[in-house]
């Protein structure tokens, strides 16, 4: 199989493709960039790079970032976890108020943003929100093999400006008792955790861990990839996780900055960005580009 062959003709089709979605103008900083973008890297578990695009090119991970602050959430806080957020599908849009209310302050699962919020709020206790930063970009640049991952400042003030939804969710959960920080100071760190900028490139080994093996054991368990794969399955776009499932069938989680990161468990760790987005938030062409890959190569879970 010739992956850098497969992935030189779905860059050709994204660049030709004449719907590309639009970007998310609900945070002024994404607004800004163009829906021309795409790129793409694959790594797969015999250590082979292949990229498509513009691979290189950092930009807001945004959600994304739900992975790894998981994965360390998971890593400091074990099953306990699941007492303050749960791990079903919503099936409503990512920042819904509906469904948090009828369920009493506890979101339906750890990749909407207010179960998101929940969980940068877990591993907030016991640090300042700097040192907790801090700790996020080590894991991610220790999972990547990269120092150079940083939080872009601008796209995180305008969040941080424009969050008043999200501090909405943090301050309904507060009410509920299931926030043990401030709702400024969590939404002001979840902030700029999701401000962070990565490289497809960067992001596909990134994730390497996630998809198993000798490299993956250093930083997870087993049993923990296992389950963040199947939330990433269920739950990682949101009200269009199931159109994910069905047309890509690998594990995924977008972001509404334009990326996608996705596992093929045993294969290779996938990433790629083009920031149109679709109706549900999820990258337009991102997604097409994934199920591509996986017609292509057959690496969908289902087979």
């Amino acid at each position: 199989m010739d992956l850098q062959a497969i992935l030189d003709g779905i860059g050709a089709e994204m660049a030709a493709a004449p719907e590309r979605g639009r970007v998310a103008d609900y945070i002024p900083e994404l607004a800004r960039v163009s829906v021309d973008h795409f790129g793409m890297a694959v790594c797969t578990a015999d250590g082979q790079t292949f990229t498509a695009g513009e691979a290189t090119t950092p930009f807001s991970i945004q959600s994304i970032s739900k992975v790894f602050t998981l994965a360390i959430a998971l890593g400091r806080l074990g099953d306990q976890l699941w007492g303050r957020v749960g791990r079903e599908p919503s099936g409503l849009a990512f920042n819904s108020m509906i469904q948090l209310e009828h369920e009493r302050g506890i979101p339906r699962n750890p990749f909407i943003n207010a179960g998101a919020i929940v969980v940068t709020d877990a591993i907030l206790a016991g640090h300042q929100p700097r040192e907790l930063l801090g700790e996020i970009l080590r894991f991610l640049r220790e999972a990547a093999g990269d120092d150079d991952i940083h939080i872009n400042r601008a796209v995180a003030a305008s969040e941080q400006a424009h969050g008043h939804r999200n501090l909405a969710l943090a301050h309904f959960m507060a009410a509920h008792g299931n926030l043990l920080h401030a709702p400024e100071l969590t939404c002001g760190t979840y902030f700029h955790q999701c401000a962070i900028e990565m490289s497809a490139l960067q992001l596909a080994r990134a994730g390497r861990f996630l998809m198993g093996g000798a490299d993956g054991g250093r930083i997870l368990t087993p049993a923990r990839r296992r389950r963040i794969n199947a939330l990433m399955m269920t739950c990682g776009h949101y009200d269009g996780s199931g159109e994910f499932a069905y047309r890509v069938g690998l594990p995924g989680k977008s972001g509404v900055g334009g990326g996608i990161l996705a596992v093929a468990p045993g294969r290779a760790s996938i990433a790629v960005w083009s920031p149109g987005l679709n109706a549900q938030g999820n990258s337009q062409l991102g997604t097409l580009a994934v199920e591509r890959l996986t017609r292509a190569t057959g690496w969908s879970v289902f087979g």
